[in-house]
């Protein structure tokens, strides 16, 4: 005896289809958690310095305390839960080395993301003549830089993720450019670089290489710029990096997830894992733009060291923001944490 068929209503129709939504959903969130994993507190070097730490040549060991003694609130290096810190470079090679250092520091347990800009000419305690941070990618290439930022801010650098500049300009054209309110008038000419940047101030959408020059931008052919010189300059690339996460962390993006993924295999090298970016990804997307916040290092832009001209840490100014935003560790730091070289 044959079964007679039932029609179906639109609204019955409109009810399994959102049941199978549903079940897709479900699936798809499953899928990334079984492949979601946190990284560990500490990960390793560039590869190209994996010989200079297991010779005793990185400055400070950036290998953390393991789960039990996190737990022990006897450690001093008892670190918090889920929270990580991360050495962010711009690699570029048409003016040479790391030339723009991000410290990032995720914290989800309580949902914040911190980034502190560290300037380039950062005064550091090394025994090389020129004392500047960007120049510590010359003498061991991100390795060194992971090094020097742990021993000069007393925490240990957990991860690294280095960036070439040409991602930048990619990611920025896969989100249809960015809308920015440039701060001051763009006027420099570089034959030997090829370079030429022209950009009234004001706001402007820009495309992947605008946006390059923009950031790239220090001063003009005749000497005019940035009042507070490379400090304006960090604060224009801040500016622009919270423009850029605002239109990236967006329901809209998610179609570009594959795109994203592609821009990060080519161009990017870091030492977290496929589940670990994945973790990551999650928590960027729970924690949302509005909970990043940007900081630089406080100093002094016009200090001086043996003749030569550095930024100059303020230690006590430093000590406070690291503890408040950037400190991994149970306990407060102290400036004997810390290797801040005072003239």
């Amino acid at each position: 005896m044959s079964r007679k068929r039932r029609d179906t209503t639109p609204l019955q129709n409109l009810a399994v289809t959102v049941v199978c939504v549903l079940f897709i959903l479900t699936a798809v969130v499953g899928l990334f958690k079984c492949f979601s994993r946190e990284p560990a507190a500490g990960g390793e070097l560039p590869p190209s310095q994996s010989d200079l730490a297991a010779e005793g040549e990185s400055a400070t060991p950036l290998e953390p305390e393991g789960a039990a003694a996190q737990d022990n609130m006897a450690n001093p290096n008892a670190r918090k839960p889920h929270f990580h810190t991360i050495l962010v470079g711009g690699l570029d090679d048409e003016n040479g080395g790391s030339d723009t250092n991000l410290l990032v520091a995720l914290d989800a347990e309580n949902g914040t993301i911190d980034v502190v800009s560290l300037p380039r000419d950062t005064l550091l305690n090394v025994s090389w003549s020129v004392k500047k941070l960007n120049n510590a990618y010359h003498h061991g290439g991100f390795g060194q830089t992971m090094s020097e930022v742990s021993k000069l801010l007393g925490i240990p650098v957990d991860h690294y993720v280095t960036v070439d500049l040409r991602a930048f300009v990619e990611l920025v054209d896969a989100i249809d450019g960015v809308d920015f309110d440039i701060p001051v008038d763009m006027d420099y000419d570089d034959p030997y670089q090829d370079l030429s940047i022209h950009f009234p101030a004001g706001p402007r959408h820009l495309t992947g290489e605008e946006a390059l020059q923009v950031i790239r931008w220090r001063q003009n052919n005749d000497g005019s710029g940035y009042p507070t010189a490379d400090i304006g300059r960090i604060g224009t690339q801040q500016a622009f990096l919270t423009a850029v996460a605002k239109q990236t962390l967006t329901l809209e993006n998610v179609d570009k997830l594959g795109e994203f993924c592609e821009i990060v295999d080519t161009w990017v090298d870091t030492d977290f894992t496929v589940a670990n970016l994945i973790w990551l990804g999650q928590q960027a997307l729970a924690i949302g733009s509005d909970n990043i916040t940007f900081h630089t290092l406080p100093g002094d832009g016009a200090g001086w060291y043996k003749g030569g001209s550095y930024y100059v840490l303020d230690p006590e100014a430093t000590l406070e923001l690291i503890n408040a935003n950037f400190n991994p560790y149970q306990r407060e730091l102290t400036r004997e944490d810390m290797d801040i070289l005072v003239p």
